[in-house]
């Protein structure tokens, strides 16, 4: 468990340049991931299968609204949250239909068993280790028992702020297999499909999850 002092530390040299460098690098994200999506991720629809139609789904770091736009069309009751401004402003031009919070993921302003389930693409990775089991209880209180968790995060054992690549300045944390098991797991939920994947969605290699709430 953080301390206060710790989790200011967090949030001044972790989280908040992260933010400020999608605030910043907006036009450039969007561009791949809205304008240029040409089907949803496997793991969504592998999520969706498992799921009742018209389900609540809250998208987690929705972006601009991508898969947010997919699930509406399938007629699930999907809210999405983020906390880069930009991103939620062309959210709702993609999908103007869906309600869109600006929150951060470790402080969720919702009421506990919301939803029945949670989509986290890509975004789970940029929540500092030490803060990772709060989020996930945190999670796991706003789904409804036997509700799911997916998500996407990325593998390895350096965790770090990027200092080259594609939109450098981003912290992410990179997971090995166990270890993340051991923390959902121990932040209550059950594990269903736990699998390293390379260049599917993204490039590079990545851990996707789907676990559910039992009760």
């Amino acid at each position: 468990m953080t301390t206060k002092r710790e989790r200011h530390h967090i949030i001044s040299q972790i989280v908040a340049p992260t933010i400020r460098i999608y605030e910043q690098e907006a036009p450039t994200f969007l561009k791949r991931w809205v304008s240029r999506r040409k089907r949803p991720p496997a793991l969504l629809l592998d999520s969706l299968a498992r799921l009742p139609k018209q389900s609540a789904i809250l998208d987690l770091g929705c972006g601009g609204g991508q898969d947010a736009r997919f699930l509406d069309a399938k007629g699930f009751r999907v809210v999405g949250m983020d906390l880069t401004a930009a991103f939620l402003r062309s959210a709702k031009k993609t999908v103007p239909s869906v309600p869109l919070v600006r929150a951060d993921m470790r402080d969720l302003p919702f009421q506990g068993e919301s939803f029945d389930a949670v989509w986290a693409a890509a975004c789970l990775m940029h929540v500092p280790k030490p803060e990772a089991a709060r989020v996930l209880k945190k999670l796991r209180e706003v789904v409804r028992p036997g509700g799911l968790l997916a998500a996407t995060v990325t593998y390895g054992t350096r965790s770090r702020i990027l200092t080259d690549g594609w939109m450098p300045g981003r912290y992410f944390a990179r997971w090995q297999k166990n270890d993340l098991a051991r923390v959902v797991e121990g932040s209550g939920w059950t594990i269903e499909s736990l699998r390293v994947v390379s260049n599917q969605e993204r490039k590079g290699r990545w851990l996707n999850l789907i676990a559910r709430r039992e009760v």
